[in-house]
C-alpha cells in the first residue's frame, strides 16, 4: 500500500514540476539564468495572440466595461444571476491569498520591478479572461438544480470536442472538471491554514477555534441553496472598498515617496543594473507568475461564473470579466504594493510572508494595522472558499449528472478539508490544489485558442450594437 502512495505522489510531482517548473532556461550576461515554467509559456503567448485577435478589448473598450459595471443588471430569470454578481463571484475567488502573500513572494523574490510585470500580465490576461468568459455564455445551458443557468470550460470544452450536443462525454472536458475539483479542495487547505495562522498571529486564536467558527459558518452558506450570492454580494464590495480605502491613506501619507516608489518599480523592472545582476530575471518571472495566477485569466475558473450570468450579449459577459481582471491586479494587488514598498527596507529584511505584511501594515498604523490584516485575510479567504464551490456546482452536474447527492457529497468534502487544513499543514495536498490550476489551465486554453473566433465576432458585434445606440 505504501509503495502504490509513494509511486502516486512521485507521477503528481512528476507532472507538478513539468507544469510549474522551469521547461526553458534563458542565460542572462551576469552568469545567471531566467527560468520560465510551461504555463508561462502557454498563457502568455496565448494571451498576445487574444489581445490582437480582439484589436486590444482591454484597452478599447475599457470605458463599456466602467459602463455596463455601474448600470442597473439584475437576471431576469429565475436562479439566474447578473452579469455584476458574475463579477462579484470571480473577484471573490480571484481576491485572496494571491493579493496578499502572493504580492509580497512576488516583491520579495523579484523586487519592486515584479510590480510592473504584474501588472503587464493583466493587462495580457484580461483578453483571455474576455475569450474565456463570452465562450462560457455562449455555451450555457439551463440549470434544472438550482435554477437560472450553469455553464464553463467542461461545457464548452465538450461542444468543441462532440461537436453536437450530447450525453456523450468529452474526455478533455472530463479531465478539466476533475483538475478543478481537485484544484479547489487543495485550495480549501490552503485557506484554512492562512485563516488560522494569521488570527493566531494577531490575536493569538487557537488554529481550533477558528478553524470551527470558519467551517460553521461557511456550511451555513454553502449547504443552503442559493445562499452564496447574497453573502458575497455584501461581502465583496465592503472588504475591496476597505482594503483600497487603506492603501490610499498609506499613499496619500506618504506622498513625498511616491515618486521614488514608481521610479524604483519601472528602474528595477527595464534597468541595465537589474539585467546585468540578474535581478531582470527575477522581477519579471516573479511578477508574470504573481500576476497570471492572481488574476487566474486562462485558468477556466471564471468562466463557470460568467456561464450563469443573464446578461443581454455574450460579449457583456466576457467585458465583465476582463474588468474583474483589472481589479485583481492594477487595484487590489496594487494596494498591497504600495503597503510594502511605502514601508522602509530595513524593517522588513529577513521576513516573509504574511510576517512581512503584518510588519508592514504595523508600522503604518501600529497594532491596529496588525488586527485589521488579519480581518482582511480571513474575509478574502472565506469569500473565495464559497466563491470556488459556486464554480465546483457545474463541474460536479457534468461529471456525476443533477442530483442533490453528488452536490452536496463534494462540498461535505470541501468542508473537511477546510477543517483539516485549519489545524495542520499537509504540502503534499496543497501541491495537488496547484497541479490541479496547472491542468485546468491546460485544458482549458486547448480549447479556447481555436474556438475564440466566435468569441471575436460575439465582441464585433456589441461594439457595433454600441454604436448604434449611442447615435
Amino acid at each position: 500500500m505504501n509503495s502504490i502512495l509513494q509511486t502516486f505522489k512521485d507521477c503528481v510531482y512528476v507532472i507538478f514540476n513539468l507544469l510549474w517548473g522551469d521547461l526553458i532556461t534563458i542565460p542572462l550576461p551576469n552568469g545567471s539564468s531566467i527560468g520560465i515554467s510551461l504555463l508561462v509559456l502557454i498563457l502568455i503567448p496565448a494571451g498576445i495572440y487574444f489581445t490582437i485577435r480582439t484589436r486590444f478589448v482591454q484597452i478599447r473598450c475599457f470605458p463599456e466595461m466602467l459602463r455596463i459595471s455601474v448600470e442597473k443588471n439584475t437576471g431576469d430569470k429565475t436562479g439566474a444571476i447578473s452579469g455584476f454578481q458574475a463579477l462579484i463571484v470571480s473577484t471573490a475567488t480571484r481576491v485572496g491569498m494571491g493579493n496578499l502573500v502572493g504580492v509580497v513572494a512576488a516583491i520579495s523574490a523579484g523586487g519592486a520591478g515584479a510590480v510592473f510585470w504584474m501588472w503587464i500580465s493583466a493587462l495580457i490576461g484580461s483578453a483571455t479572461a474576455y475569450v474565456e468568459a463570452t465562450l462560457a455564455q455562449m455555451h450555457k445551458e439551463k440549470d434544472p438544480l438550482y435554477g437560472g443557468y450553469r455553464g464553463g470550460p467542461a461545457y464548452y470544452i465538450h461542444n468543441f470536442f462532440t461537436k453536437v450536443k450530447t450525453k456523450r462525454y468529452s474526455v478533455i472536458a472530463v479531465l478539466f472538471a476533475l483538475s478543478g475539483l481537485l484544484c479547489w479542495c487543495g485550495v480549501s487547505q490552503v485557506i484554512s491554514n492562512s485563516v488560522s495562522s494569521a488570527l493566531y498571529n494577531a490575536f493569538e486564536i487557537p488554529p481550533l477555534a477558528s478553524t470551527i467558527v470558519l467551517v460553521a459558518l461557511a456550511a451555513i452558506i454553502v449547504l443552503r441553496k442559493n445562499t452564496t450570492i447574497k453573502v458575497l454580494d455584501i461581502i465583496v464590495p465592503i472588504m475591496a472598498a476597505f482594503y483600497f480605502m487603506i492603501a490610499l491613506f498609506v499613499i496619500f501619507t506618504n506622498l513625498g515617496q511616491l515618486p521614488a516608489v514608481f521610479t524604483r518599480i519601472f528602474e528595477e523592472a527595464f534597468g541595465l543594473r537589474q539585467v546585468v545582476a540578474g535581478g531582470f530575471g527575477a522581477a519579471l518571472m516573479n511578477g508574470v507568475k504573481r500576476g497570471l495566477f492572481s488574476n487566474e485569466a486562462g485558468s477556466g475558473s471564471a468562466p463557470c461564473a460568467a456561464a450563469a450570468a443573464d446578461v443581454s450579449h455574450p460579449a457583456k459577459a466576457g467585458l465583465f470579466q476582463a474588468f474583474g481582471v483589472f481589479i485583481d491586479t492594477l487595484v487590489i494587488c496594487s494596494c498591497t504594493a504600495m503597503i510594502m514598498l511605502l514601508t522602509p527596507s530595513e524593517l522588513l529584511n529577513g521576513l516573509e510572508g504574511m510576517e512581512l505584511l503584518q510588519t508592514a501594515m504595523h508600522y503604518h498604523f501600529g497594532n491596529i494595522g496588525v488586527i485589521f490584516i488579519a480581518v482582511t485575510l480571513w474575509l478574502f479567504c472565506f469569500s473565495t472558499f464559497i466563491g470556488i464551490l459556486y464554480y465546483a456546482r457545474p463541474n460536479v452536474a457534468y461529471l456525476f449528472g443533477d442530483n442533490w447527492i453528488s452536490q452536496t457529497a463534494y462540498k461535505i468534502l470541501a468542508l473537511v478539508m477546510l477543517f483539516i487544513g485549519g489545524l495542520a499543514t499537509y504540502t503534499f495536498v496543497w501541491d495537488l490544489g496547484d497541479l490541479g490550476v496547472g491542468l485546468m489551465t491546460v485544458f482549458n486554453m486547448i480549447a479556447i485558442i481555436p474556438m475564440c473566433g466566435p468569441a471575436v465576432k460575439a465582441l464585433n458585434e456589441y461594439t457595433a450594437m454600441r454604436k448604434k445606440e449611442k447615435k
